[in-house]
């Protein structure tokens, strides 16, 4: 062995790893802002596509997928240098995206077309164009990847997807004009956010039907201000986060009880949440007042305030480089 190799190994452990980095769309600025996710500070902020709003990441952490909706592609870019790397093809206004558990299937939601469109990220071939309802906005999979859902602003209807014959088998009704959908860490839960009804459905994903619908009532504030949009499930299960629009309150919901246990005051239109690796910290888009709010998930409690670029839409959080694999992956994923 080289006596230069010891001493390289010594030099890569006294590296400093780098801290979880949370990233922004910023709408109206066409940009991305990246937050230290210990610090809370912005890191950098770099040019996107026109009005970006969806934004996840590739499951190595190496590639940010960002729905450019006015410019009818999905970019996928270097989170380290901001370079767009290339486009794949979206079909027309894409607004959100989910990622299956492959690894590289992305389901689009085409909000002017009315289809779900699958693309192959890796050959950046369409795989499927999807018809579902009119205004498909919120897109979720399966975590067995066996099934994904769009949901359709107008048609009021979450629609679900058979991932292998990529055809839509069913559709359940949900309130007015939902707007998002996650799925719980096992599977047999989606929840569907309803802006203009201003609730969210918790569907049985064995039966496909609604088995409880949540309201919201905020002390002082009108109810045709509480729009439910973006929804998180926190890492444990216990709880749900969900943002409540002009309501500038975030929902804190008891996943068992599906009991309200908590409002918390947050900036300007609230738009979407996402956690941090550990569940320890959510992070808000508030799309009017230009900015983040970071919550402890344990206290519900707002910790910091970060202003960003003009109506923050999306946000996604890329893990630590130390909790990815040497290969990329993150740690513990299969191969």
């Amino acid at each position: 062995m080289s006596r230069l190799a010891p001493l390289a190994l010594l030099l890569c452990l006294a590296t400093p790893a780098r801290a979880e980095e949370i990233f922004i769309s910023n709408e109206r600025d066409n940009t991305v802002s990246v937050i230290d996710g210990g610090s809370f500070e912005v890191l950098r902020t770099f040019p996107v596509g026109r009005r970006p709003r969806g934004v996840t990441f590739s499951k190595d952490g190496r590639a940010l997928y960002v729905c450019a909706s006015d410019s009818d592609a999905v970019q996928v870019i270097d989170p380290d240098t901001g370079q767009v790397r290339h486009n794949l093809p979206s079909g027309e206004d894409p607004e959100q995206f989910a990622l299956a558990p492959d690894g590289r299937t992305l389901f689009i939601a085409n909000e002017e077309n009315a289809t779900t469109t699958v693309v192959d990220a890796q050959t950046r071939r369409v795989l499927a164009q999807i018809d579902v309802g009119i205004e498909p906005e919120g897109v979720a999979v399966s975590p067995d990847g066996a099934t994904a859902v769009t949901t359709s602003e107008t048609t009021n209807m979450v629609h679900w997807i058979d991932t292998r014959t990529l055809q839509a088998v069913e559709a359940t009704p949900v309130g007015q004009r939902p707007r998002f959908a996650a799925f719980s860490a096992d599977g047999t839960r989606l929840w569907a956010s309803s802006e203009i009804g201003g609730s969210v459905a918790v569907i049985d994903v064995a039966s496909r039907k609604v088995i409880e619908t949540i309201a919201f009532a905020v002390k002082g504030i009108a109810a045709d201000r509480i729009q439910p949009v973006g929804i998180q499930l926190a890492k444990d299960g216990r709880h749900a986060f969900v943002a409540l629009g002009p309501s500038d309150r975030v929902a804190v919901v008891n996943t068992a009880t599906f009991q309200v246990e908590s409002y918390i005051l947050v900036g300007r239109r609230v738009w979407q949440l996402a956690l941090n690796a550990a569940g320890t910290r959510l992070f808000t888009t508030n799309g009017v007042s230009g900015d983040v709010t970071v919550i402890d998930t344990e206290t519900f409690r707002p910790l910091r305030t970060v202003k960003v670029g003009r109506f923050p839409w999306g946000v996604a959080a890329r893990p630590p480089a130390d909790a990815r694999a040497p290969d990329g992956r993150a740690a513990g994923a299969a191969p």
